[in-house]
């Protein structure tokens, strides 16, 4: 996430006045900075910048926070870090040295090998009415979006954004044994399934979850989804997971047959 906000902070025009990292990591600081025209340093005495943004683990923030603060006054100066489910009290401390502070997370997805762009992302800001200003002109210049949060609701938002990402990516690692059990191949499970996913996505950004919702549970065809869970026996996580998403899809989607099906489900 740090690597494509600089990168996106450098084509955007901001000048970065430095990549500050630990010294195990200055490797991959270098190569950062030297694609953003800047420096990598491990020390933060000698750093000038207007805006400190801290892309670090959500356990580190507090730490990151404490070393900027033993170094800095931060009258006129922003604070700013990116965890989904912590508040800008995080950065208690630089407030305490004069910062203004505000959480800005993107609800977006990054791994290795993935740089998404920026433009058209929601970015969630909480903290400082300062701060927070400062943090949504940056998302504006950054083509995203900017909505505010409430520090109270920011463990159930980053809730949701796991769902929408990385539970996903875990039904589709599960959907994966599935397939292996009815007999198709490894290499061809994710080109023949990519269709129906494609589909699916398209269905639910056009029409919602209920107009998009199919199969045998919206039909209430009791006997299909019985085979489903005897086939499943064989893959007991799947079948746990089907169980669960079954009970979801009674109580938020339409469907026929509810109260049998919910006793099937019940039962197993």
């Amino acid at each position: 996430m740090g690597t494509a906000f600089a990168i996106s902070l450098h084509r955007a025009g901001f000048d970065i006045a430095a990549v500050v990292g630990r010294t195990s990591s200055m490797k991959k600081a270098r190569a950062l900075a030297k694609q953003i025209r800047s420096h990598a340093t491990s020390e933060t005495a000698n750093v000038t910048a207007d805006v400190i943004w801290f892309c670090v683990p959500d356990s580190e923030i507090a730490r990151a926070a404490q070393s900027w603060a033993v170094s800095y006054r931060g009258k006129g100066r922003v604070a700013l870090h990116s965890s989904g489910a912590l508040s800008s009290d995080e950065l208690a401390v630089l407030r305490r040295r004069g910062f203004r502070a505000a959480s800005v997370h993107p609800l977006m997805t990054f791994v290795p090998g993935a740089r998404p762009a920026l433009a058209g992302v929601p970015f969630a800001i909480e903290g400082d009415p300062g701060a927070a200003g400062v943090a949504r002109r940056i998302v504006g210049d950054l083509g995203g979006r900017s909505y505010p949060i409430r520090k109270q609701d920011k463990a159930a938002y980053h809730a949701w954004g796991t769902f929408a990402s990385p539970l996903f990516t875990a039904l589709l690692a599960t959907t994966e044994q599935v397939a292996a059990a009815a007999g198709v191949k490894s290499a061809e499970v994710r080109r023949r399934m990519i269709p129906i996913l494609l589909q699916t996505l398209a269905n639910y950004a056009q029409h919602g979850a209920p107009p998009a919702f199919s199969g045998p549970i919206n039909r209430g065809d009791i006997n299909t989804v019985k085979k489903h869970l005897r086939a499943l026996r064989g893959v007991p996580a799947a079948r746990e997971v089907y169980i669960a998403l079954a009970r979801a899809a009674l109580q938020y989607l339409p469907a026929k047959n509810k109260r049998l099906l919910s006793q099937i489900l019940d039962s197993e």
